[in-house]
């Protein structure tokens, strides 16, 4: 090594090499493919190259790095030091600090282009952000008469001299904009370039921030998060009813108003990309931008939101063989779906895996990844059509099962959605059978002394989906109904709240007003719901050649609220550890984030959904033995091991009532869909 040169080590990455004394530490870095962020082209703009100088001896790369192996502090970085608070203290910036010695450079995550965000939940997720559209700051000569290069060839040059950009493409309505753009910015400008080479925006000057959403189309709420495309931050957040309820509840009425009306399905995609752009519109003035700064949108929903968003005729999805028009992701500029967003943002919708499994199933196995993991892993997203997903590493399968609307309190007497004043969680003392509950807006339980005037505003309005699953379960705890959820009579004079009807009983829940009971119908629609979401978990485990499962997560709204361990003494799921069943929250909304910061996240799903085995329940002979087996709680001969550690669950027993009507077991044969 010669005195003019010096040996340079890039930590975490270990990368080095050797530079002439006076090279800046950022035009290393990139000599040697190091991850340090800049935006402004080293032009000591946009402060993200920040660096630490660690100092000693390091022996393990046989060099000394001192303090003096790097230039002094410079105008620019005494500047950021003295009057903002962007640079941090101990640190350097990439694109002014020089190299002047042997030295160890180290680069924190949020200096590093693919920077990584972690969400906080039960199971740590990163999401590294390298987005599918990137902000590149140049300064382009200006022309001269004795150079007659077009404006945009000039600009060409800088991206490929300051960046080492080639073949962009360029959109007219760039070139539209470009020559007033340039001399706007006195020949500095930001241009944004997409991962296939489009130019995507330009604009005077130096632009530091880019926007992107990410939505979940639900059949009954539409949620979205505004990212800032190069933290990943996520800047606002917004939900809404969706309007197509005003068609139908369920998806299958939304079906059904295309079938019967003339250009219904044109109605139907006006309603939802109209909410889109409300919501769109919420998100940016919660966060104080304009929606013409968002870039990228990408969606995420069940296969029926998934082709009316797209202005696809849903017809097909309402009946056997329930064929898709698509399973492939599609990429579309915003402005075709009348989104009203940047000119030339686009929309990215991840794809489909089956006509009943959509694209929020394969965000939901982005977000979980179960594909990368080494336990069988059980997905269930539970609505009035569940969506399930099983397997590992080496083999995934799919399938949905037609659940109907039971588990969000539709088809229960005192059912509601979750909203206040719905009960939400229960218990019965399994001595005195007297109940106690809680509602959604209130810490307290109905037998605490802070009840009555916690609840003043809400009241108690009627019973959601995770309340009936725990009241049902409670009743079957207690003896109150049987394994077959028959009540047995017998109980009746133990107390007051079973209530004889006809030639069948209920139990009052709530005395006050509205009176609250769980009544046998509502027994057996919960059992019929719960029975079609087993037995299609049952099919994909046979298929797999498995017994048991290693790892349960439930997703969606509903999957948030229920205590797995009623739907394991229900009888929703299989037998499993109770400390591996956990909620995975909105994961459909995750995976939707995940495909919007990363781009390797897009060819992820797609290369996966394409190797996901779909099973398609309608058609499968054990279907209806595994259905039957099922209506009983928890299961009529499926072993629950890791329940009963936690639980004791109550011996069999012949009821009063009989075994019931054995038609009402029989499985609907109309399929719903959600």
């Amino acid at each position: 090594m010669t005195m003019s040169s010096a040996s340079v080590v890039f930590t975490p990455s270990g990368k080095r090499g050797s530079f002439p004394h006076g090279t800046r530490v950022l035009q290393a870095a990139r000599s040697l493919g190091v991850d340090l962020d800049s935006v402004c082209g080293g032009r000591g703009i946009c402060a993200r190259c920040q660096v630490i100088h660690t100092t000693g001896e390091f022996s393990k790369h046989g060099l000394v790095s001192a303090a003096t192996h790097l230039s002094p502090f410079d105008a620019t970085e005494e500047k950021l030091v003295r009057k903002t608070t962007r640079l941090k203290s101990g640190r350097r910036l990439g694109c002014t600090a020089q190299i002047l010695g042997d030295c160890v450079i180290d680069v924190p995550p949020e200096s590093q282009i693919h920077r990584q965000v972690v969400r906080k939940e039960a199971e740590i997720r990163e999401i590294k952000i390298d987005p599918v559209v990137r902000l590149y700051y140049v300064e382009v000569e200006p022309p001269k008469m004795e150079d007659p290069t077009s404006d945009i060839r000039r600009l060409l040059k800088a991206l490929e001299t300051e960046w080492e950009l080639q073949n962009i493409k360029v959109p007219h309505s760039i070139l539209e904009m470009l020559q007033p753009t340039l001399r706007e910015g006195k020949w500095k400008v930001t241009v944004a370039v997409d991962h296939d080479g489009i130019m995507r925006g330009i604009w005077s000057d130096f632009r530091e921030h880019l926007y992107g959403i990410a939505v979940d189309i639900g059949s009954t709420t539409l949620a979205a998060h505004l990212c800032e495309l190069g933290s990943g931050e996520v800047l606002s957040s917004a939900g809404m009813m969706n309007p197509q309820i005003r068609f139908g509840e369920d998806l299958m009425s939304r079906v059904s108003y295309v079938m019967l009306n003339q250009e219904g399905e044109k109605e139907l995609t006006k309603s939802v990309r109209e909410a889109l752009n409300q919501l769109s519109l919420e998100v940016c003035e919660q966060a104080g931008i304009q929606k013409e700064e968002v870039m990228e949108m990408v969606m995420v929903g069940n296969p029926v939101m998934h082709h009316l968003v797209h202005g696809i005729n849903p017809v097909e999805l309402g009946g056997a063989p329930f064929a898709l028009a698509t399973d492939e992701a599609i990429i579309t500029p915003a402005s075709e779906l009348d989104l009203e967003l940047h000119q030339l943002a686009r929309t990215y919708t991840l794809p489909c895996i089956a006509g009943h499994v959509g694209a929020d199933t394969a965000a939901m196995v982005l977000a979980e990844a179960p594909h990368h993991q080494e336990a069988i892993t059980l997905l269930v997203d539970v609505g009035t059509n569940a969506e399930i997903v099983l397997g590992n590493r080496d083999r995934l399968l799919a399938a949905s099962s037609p659940t109907g609307p039971a588990f969000e309190g539709a088809q229960i007497s005192s059912g509601q959605r979750a909203a206040p004043g719905a009960v939400e969680r229960v218990r019965i003392d399994p001595k005195t059978l007297e109940p106690r509950f809680r509602v959604i807006g209130s810490e307290f339980w109905s037998d605490d002394v802070s009840f009555a005037e916690e609840t003043k505003k809400t009241g108690v309005t009627g019973i959601c989906g995770s309340g009936i699953i725990e009241a049902i379960a409670e009743l079957y705890l207690c003896g109150i109904i049987s394994q077959d959820g028959l009540f047995d009579e017998s109980m009746m004079g133990r107390s007051n709240r079973i209530i004889k009807e006809g030639r069948t009983c209920s139990y009052l829940l709530h005395t006050g007003e509205p009176e609250l009971r769980i009544t046998q119908n509502d027994i057996r629609a919960i059992q019929l719901a719960k029975a079609a979401l087993y037995a299609g978990i049952r099919l994909l485990m046979d298929h797999l050649g498995i017994e048991e499962v290693q790892r349960i997560r439930l997703a969606g709204a509903f999957g948030s609220h229920i205590d797995v361990k009623y739907a394991m003494i229900l009888g929703l799921i299989p037998d499993c550890d109770l400390d591996h069943v956990s909620s995975a929250g909105n994961a459909a909304g995750t995976g939707a984030r995940m495909a919007l910061l990363n781009h390797e996240s897009r060819r992820e799903i797609e290369e996966t959904v394409r190797e996901i085995e779909k099973v398609e329940t309608a058609v499968e002979p054990a279907f209806q033995q595994h259905f039957v087996d099922a209506m009983a709680i928890p299961h009529k001969h499926a072993p629950s091991t890791h329940l009963q550690k936690t639980v004791s669950l109550p011996e069999a027993k012949n009821n009063a009532q009989g075994n019931g009507d054995s038609s009402s077991r029989r499985r609907r044969s109309k399929r719903v869909v959600a």
